[in-house]
This record gives C-alpha cells, structure tokens and sequence, in this order.
C-alpha cells in the first residue's frame, strides 16, 4: 500500500500559521482513515491560539483532541473536522463523519472517534457540530424554564445557536443582543429577536453572554432581572477582565455561573455521556435554517492567510467559516 502525504495547519508560532505535509501511517485495528471534506475555523477559541492567548495554566486542559505539539507553538489545533472514511470497518467504509480534529487533509484515528452524520445532516453544515454541542451543554448549565424571558449577548456563532436552541422553549421570548445591527436578519431567521446594547430588552430570566468581549458581559449583568442567572460562555484567554460587580449586582441578587463543553453540565452528566451529547448535536443539525451561520468558506491552501485575518480583524460579520478541501 503507498504512503499517503497528508497536509496539515500548523501555527509554527503566535501570528503565523503554515501548511505542513506529513506521512500518514496505515490504519489498525480499530482504527480508520478519514479525508476530509470540510473542517470549520471555531473564531473565538481558535483565533486566540492563533494570537498565542491561552494562559500556561491552561496548557493541558485547552488541549484539543489529536492536537500535536504544545501551546503556545508549535502546535496543530483545530476541533471541527468532516470527512469520508475511506478505509477502517466495513460498517464505516464509505460514510460521511464527523470529527474532533485539527485541520488536515488526511487522517487516522480511533474508529471510535469518528461520528456519522445522521441522515439530513449534509457535510457542509456539519462543521457547526462542536459549535452546537457548546450551545446544548450551555442550555443545560443554564435550566431555562417555560415562558422565560431570554437574552444572549453577542451574536456569534454559539451565541445564535444558543439563541435559536432557546427560542424553541414554549413561550419564551428570546432577544439576540449584539453590536453589530447587521447579526439581526440570522438572528430572526433562528426565531429571535435582536436588539443593540442600547435598546435591548431588560428584565430579563436568564442571560448568557457569549460575545467574548468584558463590554459584552457589563451588558449582560445589566440586562438582568431580580435573581436572575447570568451564565458566562465567553473564554478570554490570558485577557484580565474586569467584571461590574457594583452597583444594584448584589441588591439584585445576581448569579454569575459559568458554562464550558468539557464536561457533561451537571444535572445531565448522571445518564449523558460526552457521545450521547454529541450524537444530539448532530441530530440537531437536520433544520436548514442553520446554514445561516456559515457565512463563508476558502480552500484549504488558503486556511493560513484566513486564520490571520479572522485573528487580526474585529467586527466583521464573519460567523463560522468553513474550510474546503480538494
């Protein structure tokens, strides 16, 4: 059998990433060969590794599944990766799946590790997968209750799959907060609201922020009721914040609890493994509407120069960017 070359995203160091070419090893037992379709730029986690962000006490438990090398580089990260198996198990030989891997071309994991799409989940809106099992691991943390009034702040990629996740809760009145005005049509083709910081509703049940910025977060405190939970999805990386703890927060009787994917949320980690959850994010993803949120995709020659950009820019409207392969 010949050795197939596999290409792969480094960032050789913080602000610069590269395509590398690999030997691929042979598939095991229990083991499968994937190539890749499409694999999908997570902005907010991935462009702080590409700016070198995350702190050293973070090092082990940021890791990526499958990531080579170390924080802050070089290292080859990356979580959202579709692709065809094209050797491993006869039952897999053929299908389309998903995997927590880092951009590549080529790869060889655990069969285990794969996850086939279910009917009606095509390839291209896949890449939204891990994206959708944060939001479903948030609205665990968050117990939001029939007819509450629901806002997220920042309208991002996990912060509008929270918002669309929510707005099927019944009677709940869910508003999209967020500075950019033109996040407002995705956000009402997911079946909420939207609103600018200065006009957006108050009073609110529940309020999870997901902006990734501490202004977005002084909004999200602001926005909410008597006793009302604040859950915090937003990870700043080795950004010191600065939290409004004064004022009516205490008067108020304010939560402030946070929310992060790597372990189950705890009132479901009982009976949910983490393939459970997963498998519920990708049956999820069936509704067309979420093609909403990719809102761009490159060749995968050209994956260096994207991650820059996404990293270097600010508010540019860009939700999840898909990476195509040949």
């Amino acid at each position: 059998m010949s050795v197939i070359q596999a290409r792969s995203c480094w960032l050789a160091e913080p602000g610069r990433a590269e395509l590398r070419t690999e030997a691929l090893p042979a598939p095991g037992p229990g083991e499968v060969r994937v190539r890749a379709l499409h694999s999908g730029i997570s902005r907010g986690t991935e462009t702080l590794v590409f700016r070198g962000e995350v702190p050293e006490s973070e090092f082990d438990r940021m890791r990526a599944p499958f990531q080579q090398g170390a924080f802050p580089a070089p290292v080859k990260y990356g979580y959202s990766s579709v692709g065809v198996v094209e050797e491993g198990p006869p039952e897999l030989q053929g299908r389309t799946v998903f995997c927590l891997h880092p951009h590549q071309s080529h790869y060889v994991v655990p069969a285990e590790a794969v996850h086939p799409l279910p009917d009606g989940v095509p390839p291209e809106r896949a890449v939204l997968a891990a994206n959708l099992e944060t939001a479903v691991n948030a609205l665990w943390d968050a117990a939001p209750r029939v007819g509450d009034r629901i806002a997220v702040v920042g309208g991002g990629t996990v912060g509008l799959l929270v918002a669309w996740l929510a707005a099927r809760l019944p009677g709940s009145r869910v508003q999209v907060v967020d500075t950019q005005a033109g996040k407002g049509g995705v956000a009402e083709r997911l079946g909420a609201d939207f609103a600018v910081p200065a006009v957006a509703r108050r009073e609110a049940d529940l309020v999870i922020h997901a902006s990734g910025h501490p202004e977005g977060l002084a909004t999200a405190l602001d926005l909410a009721a008597f006793e009302a939970t604040v859950l915090e999805l937003s990870w700043y990386g080795s950004r010191p914040v600065s939290v409004p703890l004064g004022a009516a927060f205490h008067a108020r009787r304010l939560v402030l609890k946070s929310s992060q994917v790597g372990h189950v949320a705890a009132a479901q980690r009982a009976r949910w493994s983490h393939r459970r959850r997963f498998e519920l994010a990708l049956s999820l993803l069936a509704d067309p509407a979420l093609d909403a949120l990719v809102t761009g995709a490159s060749p995968f020659d050209e994956l260096p120069s994207v991650l820059s950009r996404l990293a270097a820019s600010g508010v540019d409207g860009t939700l999840c960017h898909r990476i195509d392969y040949p």
